[in-house]
């Protein structure tokens, strides 16, 4: 029985459906960072970094630390420290099997945003690391990006989202906390309460 769906699995109806993009959107990609890029990087205090698994199975990972943390080390070089999280080290997996990345930097009430494609590589020492202390801790693992692409990405997703404006947001007390969800999906027998507490105060005390 059909479902009604029409699907695209071409380029040829992929663009038939699209159109050409402009030409000053195709120039707007380039490979390099330049000073306005820097600026935003400086200014950006959580990035969402993309990696591939050979198989084409994906991961996209929230990285934050305090805006500029995140080192330019040259035109074409970004440096990501890594922090304390869950061990399950994804993203680190698949560079080592497909070093292609793709990097998304929010700046808190800017709707633009920038994007930035590259070839990932890990690495768990150099001079650069000492730039990369926050709060006294010293990372274990750094995410080295050399930039093939970058480009500015327009606002519409985040004014129809509305994210920045706090008149949209939910009351946190309608959503279940991280304590609720996980007891739930687990079955654990811990009360959603003492799964907060533990997971605040392992959040304060070694976020770094």
């Amino acid at each position: 029985m059909g479902t009604g769906e029409t699907n695209i699995d071409t380029h040829e109806a992929l663009r038939e459906l699209f159109g050409e993009p402009k030409p000053t959107t195709r120039r707007k990609i380039i490979g390099h960072i330049d000073e306005h890029a820097r600026t935003l990087i400086a200014h950006s205090p959580l990035v969402l970094l993309a990696t591939a698994a050979p198989d084409g199975s994906c991961d996209v990972s929230p990285r934050g630390d305090p805006a500029g943390s995140v080192l330019v080390l040259d035109e074409r070089t970004l440096v990501l420290a890594d922090r304390p999280g869950n061990k399950l080290i994804d993203s680190f997996r698949n560079i080592i099997d497909n070093p292609h990345a793709g990097l998304l930097f929010l700046v808190p009430g800017m709707n633009e945003t920038l994007r930035v494609n590259g070839r990932a590589k890990l690495v768990s020492d150099a001079p650069f690391f000492d730039e990369l202390v926050v709060r006294g801790k010293r990372p274990r693992l750094a995410v080295v990006i050399e930039v093939e692409e970058l480009y500015m990405h327009c606002a519409k997703a985040f004014l129809r989202s509305s994210l920045w404006d706090p008149s949209t947001w939910p009351d946190r007390s309608t959503l279940p906390t991280l304590g609720t969800i996980l007891r739930d999906q687990l079955s654990l027998p811990t009360s959603a309460e003492e799964l907060d507490a533990g997971f605040n105060e392992r959040a304060l005390n070694g976020q770094y």
